[in-house]
């Protein structure tokens, strides 16, 4: 199995991967961080397409053929396991071939036929939890997974819809999903999202980023998704909920604090 109870699941990397220059960078950080942490566990993640930009005029970044590359470049220059994001059944044997973790997006969790595509690929599947669905619903869509054959499954909570343009995190998900027999994650990133706020793309909150991410440690849960650039502002796609690359290793220093207290 990739996911490891005795180290905390770390899933980072740029929203977007852009470029090999901001994959490097990332990786390059990640590296160090993982050297001077041995009970963490770090997938890299990176999307080729944001397929749902709030605008037509959103940069989508670098396409399948390009995007794999970039990924199996840095699953074999910096040995991490490797994570991206699939929206057709046409894109999961191509992403299963390069990738550890084939991750399908919150907005596509009920969608059988993806789910069960990526199921069958032998690889781990991270399913993210809709904004739209509480967590007592999450168990019919791990049975999907189930029935596709899936080798190994991660839940992730990446907050509910609260309103307009605004989410919010039910800290007794973790449990909750936990109870479903799989991991569960929090999206620390995407949960201070504030989708389609800022005039034709999401806006975000990434000063809440570290708070929520403890607070999750606390309540149970079993890893981190947090997205990372080293100029967030100047990213193509959720800029303001990404954190900058070097204020990195602080902060996953305090959250391994908090996990290490909470599994005490």
């Amino acid at each position: 199995m990739l996911f490891d109870p005795a180290k905390l699941l770390f899933i980072a990397g740029p929203c977007s991967l852009e470029n090999e220059r901001v994959c490097r960078a990332v990786a390059e950080s990640l590296a160090e961080i993982v050297r001077a942490h041995l009970d963490l566990n770090i997938v890299f993640k990176g999307s080729y397409d944001k397929a749902n930009r709030t605008s037509i005029a959103g940069p989508r970044g670098t396409g399948l053929e390009s995007g794999l590359e970039l990924l199996a470049m840095i699953r074999r220059d910096y040995g991490f396991p490797v994570l991206t994001d699939v929206h057709e059944t046409a894109q999961v044997a191509a992403v299963a071939a390069v990738c550890d973790v084939v991750q399908i997006p919150a907005f596509l969790c009920r969608q059988t036929d993806l789910l069960l595509a990526a199921a069958g690929t032998g690889r781990v599947v991270n399913v993210k939890k809709g904004q739209f669905l509480s967590p007592q619903e999450m168990p019919f869509i791990i049975a999907k997974l189930q029935q596709g054959g899936a080798a190994e499954i991660w839940q992730t909570e990446r907050g509910t819809t609260f309103g307009y343009q605004n989410l919010v995190v039910d800290m007794r998900s973790f449990a909750l999903m936990k109870a479903n027999g799989h991991p569960a994650i929090f999206d620390a990133s995407h949960s201070v999202q504030l989708p389609g706020a800022a005039g034709g793309k999401s806006g975000g909150q990434r000063e809440f980023i570290l708070p929520l991410a403890c607070a999750a440690l606390a309540a149970g849960a079993d890893g981190l998704f947090l997205e990372t650039h080293p100029q967030p502002d100047l990213a193509i796609s959720d800029g303001p909920n990404m954190i900058r690359l070097a204020e990195l290793p602080a902060l996953i220093a305090r959250c391994l604090a908090v996990w290490r207290a909470a599994r005490g």
